[in-house]
């Protein structure tokens, strides 16, 4: 593995896990009014189409990081589609 791997192994962590704090925040405040929807169709559109490029090149890192985001971007699509009441009673089970 060399200097340019690393270097997108490390992007690939970054812009991965930047996307956690707003799915937790999500959950434990049981409200996704501030998340703007349009911003996160696209952000996942891209993520997607990031992967697609990344499987076309064979682009491991790139493949990692785009499978994980795109997974949390439809999460927090999810969570910013379903009924309040389902949030709480989603952030009920999964926070203390």
């Amino acid at each position: 593995m060399d200097y340019i791997d690393i270097l997108g192994y490390v992007a690939a962590l970054l812009t991965t896990a930047a996307n956690l704090p707003q799915t937790y925040k999500i959950i434990k405040t049981k409200s996704t009014k501030d998340i703007s929807l349009v911003t996160y169709l696209m952000l996942t559109a891209g993520c997607g189409l990031w992967l697609i490029y990344a499987i076309l090149n064979s682009d491991i890192p790139l493949l990692i990081a785009n499978a994980i985001s795109t997974t949390i971007c439809i999460i927090i699509l999810i969570l910013k589609l379903i009924s309040k009441e389902k949030l709480e009673n989603l952030s009920e089970k999964i926070t203390p």
